[in-house]
């Protein structure tokens, strides 16, 4: 054996230090020396080195693949050697669980004494029914063609709304969209618009005081959440403006709106104002929409407005349409609008626009409002669907800076970032946007054909190409400071990030949010509040140690991932050998085809890569 060979099986010691020799342990060895006998085989030969000509890695050194399969063959052979080897691939759900969305059970609620609305609430505390199977697509599923093109046609079979619901939706949904044979086409572009979309966004520029919606970005206006959001033609008009809107809208059984959103490639989240906080920090958006959105702004003693308040920057707007301020909840609204300190700046046919003040005081005149600021257990760090409040956070916050006074840089500036100075190091924010912007590059030279040469083409490709276009919805499952999202827009990719921060690790959120970014808080100890198949892309550093501090499974995240994960779409983990190891198993189990790739550095941290097979019935 010579020099090679020696350090090849010193490596293969050090994975099992600490571990009994296995029973067969010839077995082992032979196999070993098989698996040996093929990498000095093959390392005289340039072939694979000239496969991957012209790519030079910096953040992964070293690769080969044949490197990396003599990694995963002694991780399955351990497996083998330990007497798990014969693991079953998990089963696939029925039917009738194909667009199964986990902590929303209107039945079960009801049962469990929910009432007043909070039966169509997320109820994650009581979830029993999440079935222990692989959330399987629909038997007609096809993949979503790529961006911008999927954002105006997208496959019927893909959603949940049938031809008599779309028949029976009224002439305004008819308007939207053109239901065929086998696809709903949209009026997103600019030249085709006639559903008047494109005159509303004009109207509301008009009424805040500028020329044209163009202008938004100059004023301050670049986070939007759209409230019952319809099919998300706002949205995407709203997007080709630059301005980042978000559609969230209510759990529905059929014809969900947050199903089709994200099916057209468009930022959307499943959340309703019912008796929760939403999991967004304060001072998060910069305009929060409604046109017909089906809340009653009028209940509850006006606490919607006031979680609208809480989640509106200073100098922010509140637009409703289609509620007539004749009606008593018109008449509601508008009283308790200025105790709130918002002011009517606009009224226009069925259009009203309300700004936020920009003086925090105005919440300390008992003449005024009728809300407090908040004590200190009510800021940010609980607003993890917590009970609504009626108090305003953050007013003695240095984040209490109007929109108006924004810089009109597209990036965030010292000034900017040192309001957030308190919580961390700005090194560590430019770190974490440096390393992003690495791994970025190298991923989408990682998510080739090269990699996974034996996956079975896409249907209807006849030469598979990198993901340039191939990608549009991305989570990155633990954003930290946003800096995957910021390599995204530096490298012009046409991807949006929902940005989740996990609710016990470091709050980043409203630094997040304040760069211009959406994200969300969550528990990922918990199922993920969005429809089946609405993912192309997962991403996580340090996800898989984190579920296991907190002491649950990776088997159910994992699962989780799969739920929410398109056929085809991509994972990218990155965490230490061990959890690496044990999520690559569970990986197998789910008919993921997984890679384990080595780093630059001599730590412990690796790189799962892992693609969903689109499975067939």
């Amino acid at each position: 054996m010579d020099v090679r060979g020696l350090l090849w099986f010193h490596k293969l010691k050090i994975f099992t230090t600490g571990h009994r020799p296995p029973r067969n342990w010839l077995l082992l060895f032979f196999v070993s020396v098989f698996v040996l006998i093929a990498l000095l085989g093959s390392s005289s030969s340039g072939a694979f080195n000239s496969g991957i000509a012209g790519f030079k890695p910096e953040v992964y050194t070293n690769y080969r693949r044949l490197k990396e399969q003599t990694t995963s063959d002694y991780i399955e052979l351990k497996t083998f050697s330990s007497g798990t080897s014969n693991l079953k691939e998990i089963r696939l759900c029925g039917k009738e669980q194909e667009d199964y969305v986990p902590c929303y059970n209107v039945s079960a609620n009801l049962l469990l004494g929910f009432k007043d609305g909070e039966e169509f609430d997320r109820h994650c505390d009581v979830l029993q029914d999440q079935p222990y199977c692989l959330v399987r697509p629909p038997r007609d599923y096809k993949t979503p063609l790529s961006w911008p093109v999927g954002r105006d046609v997208i496959w019927n079979a893909n959603v949940k709304i049938s031809k008599n619901q779309f028949l029976s939706s009224g002439s305004m949904t008819k308007r939207l969209m053109l239901l065929e044979e086998n696809q709903i086409s949209f009026h997103s572009d600019d030249e085709l618009i006639f559903d008047g979309v494109k005159d509303h966004s004009r109207q509301v520029a008009e009424m805040i005081g500028l020329g044209s919606d163009t202008e938004f970005w100059q004023a301050g206006v670049r986070t939007v959440l759209d409230i019952g959001c319809g099919f998300g033609s706002f949205g995407a008009h709203l997007l080709s403006l630059k301005l980042m809107a978000v559609c969230m809208a209510a759990y529905e059984l059929t014809g969900s709106q947050v199903q089709l959103s994200l099916e057209r490639g468009l930022p959307a989240i499943i959340g309703n104002f019912i008796s929760r906080k939403l999991p967004f920090p304060s001072l998060s958006y910069d305009m929060v929409h409604c046109a017909q959105c089906g809340v009653s702004w009028d209940q509850k003693d006006g606490l919607f407005l006031i979680e609208v308040n809480r989640i509106l920057k200073p100098g922010g707007y509140f637009v409703l349409h289609g509620n007539s301020l004749s009606t008593n909840e018109g008449s509601f609204i508008e009283g308790f609008a200025h105790k709130i300190c918002w002011n009517l700046i606009g009224r226009q046919e069925e259009t009203l626009v309300w700004q936020k003040t920009t003086d925090p005081q105005c919440y300390s005149s008992s003449t005024q409002s009728v809300i407090t600021p908040c004590r200190e257990e009510h800021e940010d760090i609980h607003a993890y669907y917590q009970p609504l409040a009626s108090c305003v956070a953050e007013t003695t916050s240095k984040r209490w800076v109007p929109i108006q006074n924004r810089s009109s840089d597209s990036h965030i500036t010292p000034a900017e970032l040192e309001i957030h100075g308190k919580y961390f190091e700005q090194d560590e924010f430019f770190e974490d946007f440096e390393s992003s912007r690495s791994a970025l590059r190298n991923y989408w030279s990682l998510l080739t054909p090269l990699i996974f040469s034996d996956h079975p083409k896409r249907p209807a490709d006849e030469d598979p190409l990198p993901p340039y276009n191939m990608i549009r919805n991305v989570m990155d499952m633990n954003a930290r400071f946003g800096g995957l999202n910021s390599a995204f827009l530096e490298a012009g990719k046409s991807a949006w990030v929902m940005n989740v921060v996990p609710v016990n690790a470091h709050n980043t959120l409203p630094l997040i949010h304040d760069q211009g970014f959406i994200g969300v808080l969550h528990d990922w100890c918990e199922p993920f509040p969005t429809y089946p198949r609405t993912y192309d892309m997962l991403h996580a550093n340090g996800i898989l140690s984190y579920i296991t501090s907190q002491g649950c499974s990776i088997t159910n995240l994992l699962l989780e991932m799969d739920r929410i994960l398109r056929p085809d779409g991509w994972v990218v983990l990155s965490d230490k050998l061990e959890w690496i190891e044990n999520a690559r198993t569970i990986a197998t189990q789910i008919r993921w085809e997984a890679r384990v790739i080595d780093l630059e550095n001599e730590s412990d941290q690796r790189l799962l890569v892992c693609q969903k097979p689109f499975v067939r019935r």
